[in-house]
């Protein structure tokens, strides 16, 4: 332990022309989703209060840092094993090569960070996060921006592949610009981990332990609680505690950071006032507060916003308003993983949405009986998802900072509002966003919206199958770690079979790509089927999903689920023999109408009496 190193150091320091290996049963990249949003808008709200317009590149060496914690390894002879810090280390690999992606479209010069991720010796690419089992992956992403999963079976490259979409779906267009290069600046040389380097694996793993589970500092959770039992008398502690080790205890067989995200959520949706307004040199107020240092924020505001006065208010926070709102949002959290009747909206949300949870509690009060709650639980995750389904229409972005300032208003606008009150509301806000379906014949597929628009096509594929009294397979549809279903271009990518419509085979893919050209497939079909003419296509699309054998003449034959649907709805279905421009535009019109049946305010209306 003599020769152990510890240096705070940058991303450029950290990574530059370096090789980190990964012991094999240590291997797995496991990060969500809501792992990266925090990561990229920390990044983005800590960039964004240093950096100002006018500022010459050569200022952004001032600009103040950023700390992303500590990362141990053992030198390996050359090579340093990852003990702690693989998650942050990959996760920031990916982020670079979306940069590094990025810029080259856009056409601005950056500073050169190859180096960062990879190194070239006798023409080989060789990364320098080296993990055999994803070589593939990580060389297809830096050089197409994209991978396809096909049967792939790893969990880490499922993560992988889906994390870097996340990414790309995610990433502010704010910086989509000239500020890209500072930002990337910054990034580089001003985000700092501090890097822990020892001789053998045995002392890393020695100090990797000293510093989880020795003299380790009280989590959140646990300041909170020393704080709330010091209030109780002593001849009630031992009742409550039982309650509250069982709440926790629960909350973390969900995920071992599960009470953090419930407390910070619950404090959003019953308790915070006020969020950090959209200026530089904001500070940050309620909203931003609970989420890191909740413990401190009730202490602060005991006894002015959360009415805790005396031993017996104290008692009750515990026992009955944690108590319920722990088993609420543990239902909550069930209700995402499995399919529940009357709470299938907060299923679908699922991944797409993280500000969820405080909109979801917030109108509940603890004597609402269970149909009400259930209720209100229907109607806010309905409203969440036609938040989501118009911004993906109108092509708007789903970012954490595009996004915040509504969810948190419209949290404050909720909070403990009748079945009634809380319907006319969320109608009110939904039409007063000013959206609507007709722009969905503008919607293109692109690198940045492919999740979306998959969604959009698995909920419109899914709904017109109900509707036709045939079987729900939204789980398929929508299932990210097996990834079943892909989205399929009608027109083949074959600018020689187009050239009469086509001066251009830009032109050609921008069309191609237009959303009434669009459906979904399982992927080994969609692969087989690809290069295809339609009118080849068109007998496999009958042995599909509705959306697809919709095209096809056979579909409008002895099918009398959909031939009461269609009758029904009047909506204009047709089958095609052959797919022309006419056709995308026809097409547009329907999943124009399917949209607007399937997410109406007239939804609402029913809640209102």
């Amino acid at each position: 332990m003599q020769n152990i190193e510890a240096q705070r150091q940058s991303i450029r320091e950290v990574l530059q022309s370096k090789k980190y290996k990964i012991d094999y049963y240590q291997r797995e990249y496991r990060w969500e989703k809501k792992h990266i949003e925090q990561l990229i808008d920390d990044l983005y709200s800590k960039f964004d209060s240093e950096f100002k317009e006018g500022d010459d590149r050569q200022k952004v060496k001032d600009y103040n840092y950023y700390y992303l914690g500590s990362i141990v390894l053992s030198d390996n002879g050359g090579n340093s094993n990852i003990i702690d810090g693989q998650q942050r280390l990959t996760s920031i690999t990916l982020l670079l090569i979306y940069l590094k992606n990025l810029s080259s479209q856009l056409n601005l010069t950056i500073t050169n960070i190859d180096n960062l991720i990879f190194s070239e010796m006798y023409g080989q690419k060789s990364f320098n996060i080296h993990i055999d089992d994803r070589i593939d992956f990580m060389k297809k992403i830096y050089e197409n921006g994209d991978f396809e999963l096909n049967d792939v079976k790893s969990e880490s490259i499922m993560n992988l592949s889906n994390r870097y979409g996340d990414i790309t779906e995610l990433f502010p267009i704010e910086l989509k610009n000239e500020r890209l290069p500072y930002f990337i600046d910054w990034l580089i040389d001003n985000v700092v981990f501090v890097r822990i380097i020892t001789p053998t694996e045995l002392d890393a793993y020695i100090i990797f332990e000293t510093m989880n589970n020795r003299g380790l500092n009280l989590t959140p959770t646990e300041m909170l609680k020393n704080f709330l039992f010091a209030q109780l008398d002593e001849n009630i502690k031992e009742d409550i505690n039982k309650i509250w080790k069982e709440k926790i205890s629960k909350l973390k067989e969900i995920n071992k950071d599960e009470d953090l995200e419930f407390f910070k959520n619950w404090l959003r949706a019953k308790y915070a006032k006020t969020y950090r307004l959209r200026k530089k040199g904001a500070e940050n107020k309620d909203f931003e507060i609970v989420a890191t240092i909740f413990h401190d924020w009730i202490r602060n505001n005991a006894k002015k916003t959360l009415k805790l006065n005396n031993k017996d208010d104290f008692y009750k926070f515990i026992k009955d308003d944690f108590s319920y709102f722990a088993d609420l949002y543990m239902k909550i959290k069930k209700f995402e993983k499995v399919l529940t009747e009357n709470q299938e909206f907060i299923y679908y949300i699922n991944k797409r949405f993280t500000l969820q949870y405080p909109l979801l509690l917030a109108s509940v009060n603890r004597d609402d009986n269970d149909e009400t709650v259930f209720k209100k639980l229907k109607l806010i995750s309905r409203f969440i998802e036609t938040y989501i389904v118009y911004r993906i229409v109108n092509s708007k972005s789903l970012t954490y900072n595009t996004i915040r300032d509504f969810v948190f208003r419209t949290t404050l606008d909720i909070r403990n509002k009748r079945i009634n009150e809380l319907a006319s509301i969320l109608k009110e806000k939904l039409s007063e966003i000013g959206y609507n379906f007709e722009t969905i014949s503008e919607l293109k597929l692109n690198q940045q919206n492919k999740q979306s628009i998959h969604y959009l096509l698995a909920r419109i594929t899914q709904y017109i199958e109900r509707e036709s009294e045939q079987v729900d397979n939204i789980q398929n549809y929508l299932n990210e770690k097996k990834n079943k279903y892909e989205i399929e271009h009608i027109w083949a990518n074959k600018f020689s079979y187009f050239k009469d419509e086509f001066d251009q085979e830009i032109n050609f893919n921008e069309f191609r790509n237009k959303i009434g050209g669009l459906i979904l497939l399982p992927k080994r079909k969609n692969q087989s089927y690809g290069d295809e003419k339609y009118e080849v296509k068109l007998n496999y699309y009958f042995s599909e999903n509705l959306l697809a054998k919709s095209l096809n003449q056979k579909c409008y034959e002895k099918n009398p689920g959909f031939l009461k649907y269609k009758q029904r709805s009047n909506l204009p279905f047709k089958h095609y023999e052959h797919f022309t421009k006419d056709s995308f535009i026809e097409r547009e019109e329907l999943y124009q109408k399917i949209c607007e049946e399937i997410w109406s305010l007239s939804f609402f209306d029913s809640y209102m009496f």
